[in-house]
């Protein structure tokens, strides 16, 4: 998913927002940042410490040294930029809130997608296991079984679709769902797929 981008002048007005709220490292505003898009966007350094440059340099932030770190503190100055911009600051977080709302939709959309996957690859599976049964009454009964155990595996996709979805969908209103969500779920459920159907065609 493409991350939310900062419109000329915001992410200046951001990072004076959560200086306010606490003296913070250039690391850590990277990951307030990121916690607050919920990992949608995380910005790199070298985005980062250039605009602390210029905030420090129009005296609306400060630097001071914390052993080997530099820690940066708004000014009053910057207090007053942002008091007069308050507005703008209070769209640019329903921005955000728009933008963790669309990732986790994707993330169901993802969810959705894989486990229709993964049942199509255990019906062929099952279709084949039928064929097969034909030729012997030994394999009527493995025909019998393998039909019970297409049934049960399908109770179990549905029962994990349902709890993903239900704790996807808890975790999103806390901004907690990420493009790392979706990449591991993506992964894992591809490796299980892969696992399943390599065991089935060694039988």
């Amino acid at each position: 998913m493409t991350p939310p981008v900062f419109a000329h002048g915001n992410l200046r007005l951001y990072l004076l927002a959560l200086l306010e709220e606490q003296p913070r490292h250039g690391y850590e505003l990277i990951q307030a940042l990121s916690e607050r898009f919920g990992g949608t966007y995380s910005p790199s350094a070298g985005t980062i410490y250039p605009r602390l440059a210029k905030l420090e340099e129009e005296g609306l932030v400060a630097k001071r040294t914390d052993g080997r770190k530099s820690v940066y503190e708004i000014t009053d100055a910057g207090r007053a930029e942002l008091d007069s911009r308050r507005h703008e600051l209070d769209a640019i977080e329903e921005d955000v809130t728009d933008s963790v709302r669309r990732m986790a939709e994707g993330v169901r959309a993802e969810v959705d997608t894989a486990m229709r996957s993964l049942r199509a690859e255990l019906a062929s599976a099952a279709r084949e296991a039928k064929k097969a049964a034909t030729e012997t009454s030994a394999t009527v009964n493995l025909h019998a079984d393998s039909n019970r155990a297409v049934h049960e595996a399908d109770l179990v996709l549905t029962e994990f679709r349902q709890q993903l979805r239900v704790e996807l969908r808890r975790q999103a209103h806390r901004g907690r769902v990420s493009a790392d969500t979706v990449s591991l779920l993506r992964t894992r459920l591809a490796d299980v797929k892969a696992e399943i159907v390599r065991e089935l065609a060694q039988r």
